[in-house]
């Protein structure tokens, strides 16, 4: 194929020209979104699970399938082989969900140990599966003072580099302890408002990605890197 004008250091043949019509769902979307979520802390009153709670409870009513990956007994990243109980459990939800929701304390300016062991336990690869690549994600922070944002800035960070849609909205609780009756549940105030904003976000434009996540992922250097290698394997066999 000739080269493109003025592009010439790109493979045509490689090189998709997106429209519309490769933007329609390609999978069968008869079930509801699949929503994964993970919270930071292993307390027994722990207003990160409060808050992902609470979450959980408005992604149902808007008709989601949500599962709450419980973090106790997840053992530290390295410290087990991968075929541990518990990471297979996590890894095999990360398989399942369509998006997830990340929601940690703040621990010395940064997540908690916690939820950072959770996120490492995922691989960016599995053979040829991605498990987290093409998820939206939606991050919450609880604090124990002030409002901050380092927490859900840092997980924007990770969710990136996961390659996940994390979504533009996010919630960061103050005070949470303030915030949570002696059940569990969120008061009502403009901090609540503020994580149904963030739910209806995050289950709309996971109705919006899911089915062609495939299409958005696939990249014009991956696709060049596999013909260089087919080609490299040719050579070998000559």
């Amino acid at each position: 194929m000739d080269k493109i004008p003025n592009l010439p250091n790109i493979q045509p043949d490689l090189l998709d020209l997106p429209t519309p019509d490769k933007l329609l769902p390609t999978a069968s979307l008869d079930h509801p979104p699949r929503i994964l979520m993970l919270y930071g802390s292993l307390r027994e009153r722990s207003f990160s699970r409060f808050l992902t709670e609470e979450a959980a409870r408005i992604l149902e009513h808007f008709g989601a399938e949500v599962k709450i990956f419980d973090p106790m007994e997840l053992p530290m990243v390295g410290s087990v082989p991968e075929t541990h109980p518990k990471v297979v459990e996590l890894r095999e939800l990360c398989l399942w969900s369509e998006g997830q929701v990340w929601c940690s304390p703040e621990r010395h300016g940064a997540v908690t140990a916690v939820m950072k062991n959770q996120i490492d336990w995922i691989p960016l690869e599995m053979g040829a599966i991605r498990p987290s690549q093409g998820r939206t994600l939606a991050v919450m922070q609880v604090c124990g003072g002030s409002q901050s944002f380092n927490v859900v800035n840092t997980l924007r960070l990770l969710g990136r580099w996961m390659r996940m849609f994390t979504i533009p909205n996010q919630s960061s609780v103050p005070m949470a302890y303030k915030e949570f009756d002696d059940g569990g549940r969120m008061r009502p105030s403009g901090y609540y408002d503020r994580v149904v904003d963030v739910m209806e976000e995050l289950f709309k434009m996971t109705l919006l990605l899911r089915g062609r996540t495939d299409y958005l992922t696939d990249r014009y250097s991956e696709r060049n890197e596999r013909a260089r290698k087919a080609i490299d394997r040719q050579i070998e066999k000559l």
